[in-house]
């Protein structure tokens, strides 16, 4: 019993410091816009890959040492899902940043779970509960608030935009995760992370290739430092610790942790960037936070008669 509590206390443990890696990406992009006004995210987005690449193939090898061959179906499937899920979707987040704060970025990207609803509804066929309509009404209205918060304090043109390529960033991220349930359940979590982020890495390289000089990778030291740091602490670790949450609480509860993202986002950004919060603000997060755990919850089991 107490081994079994031991594991599920350290389950937790991971769920919140693979959340709070993950919730540190957006401090460390604003950070290096910051830092150096003439990066841009094509350029940190590659460096952020190059360095994590590395430690991604290292699991890959592990992760493949005695399982079967990934058959070729699979490997169509991995590069659709690299391409939509971690190159793509990446991308719109990362030039998003450029336009808009830290904690309005977390806030529009956390509604993929209410995505992935609507998603399964039209995708899969599955029904929408009164449970995630109202999760969705009050998911929805909180991002009305924070926008509107942050419209009147900034440029509306570039909050408009870097919004709507946040908000594209979070449905590419729902449509990877229905669309990759099945290639994880034959290939396993590790091996599957493994190989997409790999490919997305190509993907995330031949954009820079076509698109910028490779001299400008040559970025100041201490942004060379920073993408290492997103790479590591917000890249590979946190998706180690998920994966172990997952396997030690389940999907369900890692989730329901997973909404304190916005709030050490908010926080963070207050503390590192100095971004201002607002009482609107704050009761838009609130109202996110309380639609993204009440369509993530697992519902009571009901009384047999």
């Amino acid at each position: 019993m107490a081994v079994a509590q031991g594991g599920r206390l350290a389950g937790v443990l991971f769920a919140v410091l693979g959340v709070l890696g993950f919730s540190f990406k957006a401090i460390l992009v604003k950070l290096a816009y910051a830092w150096d006004p003439s990066l841009d995210g094509i350029t940190l987005l590659a460096l952020r890959m190059i360095y994590s690449a590395p430690m991604f193939a290292a699991m890959a090898w592990w992760s493949s040492r005695s399982t079967t061959p990934i058959a070729a179906s699979d490997w169509r499937m991995i590069a659709a899902l690299g391409f939509v899920g971690y190159y793509l979707s990446s991308l719109l987040d990362f030039i998003g940043l450029q336009y808009i704060t830290a904690a309005l970025e977390r806030l529009t990207l956390f509604l993929y779970p209410t995505i992935v609803v609507l998603l399964s509804a039209w995708w899969l066929k599955k029904p929408i509960t009164r449970r995630a309509v109202g999760a969705l009404v009050l998911s929805y209205a909180g991002i009305v608030l924070a926008f509107a918060r942050e419209l009147h304090a900034s440029d509306p043109a570039a909050t408009l935009l870097g919004g709507g390529l946040v908000f594209a960033s979070a449905v590419l991220y729902a449509v990877y995760l229905v669309a990759a349930g099945p290639v994880i359940a034959r290939l396993g979590s590790s091996r599957f992370i493994a190989f997409v982020m790999l490919i997305s890495t190509v993907f995330v390289l031949a954009q820079f290739a076509l698109t910028r000089p490779w001299a400008a990778l040559a970025a100041p030291a201490r942004i060379q430092w920073l993408s290492l740091t997103m790479a590591v602490f917000s890249t590979v670790v946190p998706t180690w610790l998920i994966a172990e949450a997952i396997r030690r609480i389940g999907a369900s509860q890692s989730s329901l942790v997973g909404s304190l993202g916005p709030v050490f986002t908010i926080g963070l950004g207050a503390i590192i960037l100095g971004e201002p919060t607002y009482p609107l603000q704050l009761i838009g997060a609130a109202l996110v936070l309380a639609g993204v755990m009440l369509v993530s919850a697992r519902p009571a089991p009901r009384a047999r008669p």
